[in-house]
């Protein structure tokens, strides 16, 4: 945990510092080192979250990107429960930053919990994840000319993609190494169609954090929705005149071999 309570104020973790949980009001202890990031941590083995993971410095570079009052919220649902969100901006979206595995019972709880949520997943948890995700990106087919997203085939072949395929939430990927300060690759994974189509788009890491920075983040994705879904309505017209007339061209094609008589010795 990066803030604690500490007269009422929230303070990051420093040697000998005490403070309080924003969750569940209990003592915590700073831990302080050189291996790891400084953080809070509950007494014993015990955290008030069931839903909380230890951070990496990978966590501590995408909060540090977003104002301090808006890390670490305690966010509660209309039955009273509650859980800590990694960020919750003032336009009420929820940015969970998932580096460890999560099994699915469990994502969608956190989904349905949050609702107006943005997943930001860690693609270098695991060597292979990178590799496997753009051999399928270059695999994919284009779906428009003049912009670069791709219809993904066989997803199951990428362990990312098949973990998030069915997130209700938005999903991003990120491959950046957090000692790395160039930009680096950032995949938005759209919500699956009603086709069941996979698409992937690349998206400025920049631009998702200054949209969510300014509160425009939700204008911004609609936008790009709107653009989206009225490209894939005049592919599916177009694509369904070309067929339509596709058809009746090898109907009259049809109808002039059949009126033609064969010659004897022909068409045995």
């Amino acid at each position: 945990m990066k803030y604690a309570l500490v007269n009422g104020e929230k303070k990051e973790a420093s040697k000998g510092a005490k403070g309080k949980c924003s969750s569940c009001g209990s003592d915590l202890i700073a831990k302080c080192g050189e291996f790891k990031v400084n953080h809070w941590a509950h007494k014993g083995n015990r955290n008030c979250d069931s839903w909380w993971e230890n951070e990496t410095k990978w966590h501590r570079a995408w909060k540090n990107k977003f104002p301090k009052n808006w890390q670490e919220v305690v966010h509660f649902d209309q039955s009273g429960e509650k859980h800590i969100a990694d960020v919750k901006t003032d336009s009420n979206w929820v940015i969970e930053f998932q580096h460890s595995y999560i099994k699915p019972q469990e994502l969608r709880s956190r989904e349905e919990f949050y609702t107006k949520m943005v997943w930001i997943v860690d693609g270098t948890r695991r060597k292979r994840d990178k590799t496997q995700f753009q051999n399928k990106y270059e695999e994919g087919t284009k779906v428009f000319k003049d912009l670069v997203i791709k219809s993904i085939s066989f997803h199951e072949e990428c362990r990312l993609l098949e973990e998030w395929i069915d997130s209700k939430a938005l999903v991003f990927f990120d491959f950046q190494n957090p000692i790395d300060n160039q930009q680096s690759d950032f995949w938005f994974l759209l919500p699956k169609t009603s086709t069941g189509k996979v698409l992937i788009i690349p998206y400025s890491r920049e631009n998702f954090i200054k949209y969510h920075n300014q509160n425009t983040f939700g204008e911004e994705i609609n936008k790009l929705f709107s653009f989206i879904n009225k490209e894939l309505e005049r592919k599916t017209i177009i694509e369904q005149i070309q067929n339509s007339s596709a058809r009746k061209n090898t109907f009259h094609i049809y109808k002039r071999f059949k009126s033609i008589k064969p010659r004897r010795g022909r068409w045995l």
